[in-house]
């Protein structure tokens, strides 16, 4: 895989250090001079959806799944976890006040009944089905190919959410079994909104995690979960999701690249 000496810059911090007022500032007592940082060329990431794969029938969507699987070490999969991660470990210490204010009311029951089953792996499962084959029926790769992502998408999510309940082994908030985190609801409607972002762009994304965030929330007020479980949960999916619909893509893993009175974090190009 070739290197493109080529970064899109996408965020600065500044760090303070004593006697610096800017980066590149130089005092009497520090009279090195700060080396000049290069950039280089703005790359503007793909446009549009992935591109729609010649084939998509079962056997290509199987070949497909285990080619998932192997993308998923990745430096951007690795980015994301990190996020994800530091934002359950910071909603942690509001689990039980969370659920608290959820659980009772009668406002809540109304609103977020319908989430557990709006939000289950045979509901979502039987959509993306229905998606894709619609599409092999009516002979339209691209709408197949939109299944095919989602079903591919709930598959990963599926395995990598079982692997973390049966090896962190959390308690349920109402304490009925020991598989909290992640969230399964979660993590399987992100996935399912990060294929659609992909395929159809945020205007047709939004309705999607609006509705994942509902589902998410509906497992807080029924005691199913701790809001740590759907923030790690929401994590798993949109990895699973964007993994899977990586096709062809350029790859843009994240760099974090230390300079004087700051850091940069970066991502550099690949073709595959």
């Amino acid at each position: 895989m070739a290197i493109v000496n080529r970064r899109v810059v996408i965020a600065m911090v500044a760090l303070s250090f004593a006697g610096v007022s800017s980066l590149g500032a130089q005092t009497d007592s520090d009279p090195v001079t700060t080396p000049r940082i290069d950039f280089g060329q703005v790359v503007q990431p793909p446009a549009g959806p992935p591109p729609t794969p010649r084939h998509t029938g079962i056997k290509a969507m199987l070949k497909g799944l285990v080619t998932d699987v192997k993308n998923l070490p990745s430096r951007q999969n690795l980015f994301i976890v990190a996020v994800g991660g530091g934002l359950a470990l910071a909603a942690h210490p509001a689990d039980d006040k969370v659920n608290s204010h959820l659980v009772g009311s009668d406002l809540a029951n109304k609103v977020f009944k319908p989430g557990e089953i709006l939000g289950e792996t045979g509901t979502l499962l039987g959509t993306a089905a229905t998606i894709y084959a619609v599409g092999r029926l009516k002979d339209q790769p691209k709408v197949s190919h939109v299944g095919m992502d989602l079903i591919r998408s709930l598959a990963i999510t599926e395995g990598l959410t079982q692997a973390l309940k049966y090896t962190t082994r959390r308690e349920r908030p109402d304490h009925s079994g020991r598989n909290s985190f992640p969230s399964g609801h979660a993590s399987e409607t992100f996935a399912f909104a990060t294929a659609l972002e992909r395929h159809l762009g945020w205007r047709g994304a939004v309705p999607a995690y609006l509705f994942s965030s509902y589902v998410a929330a509906s497992r807080l007020h029924e005691n199913r979960h701790f809001l740590s479980d759907v923030v790690f949960g929401a994590t798993v999916g949109i990895i699973a999701g964007r993994t899977v619909t990586r096709h062809g893509r350029e790859n843009y893993p994240v760099e974090v690249t230390f300079v004087p009175g700051g850091a940069v974090v970066t991502f550099t190009r690949r073709s595959n």
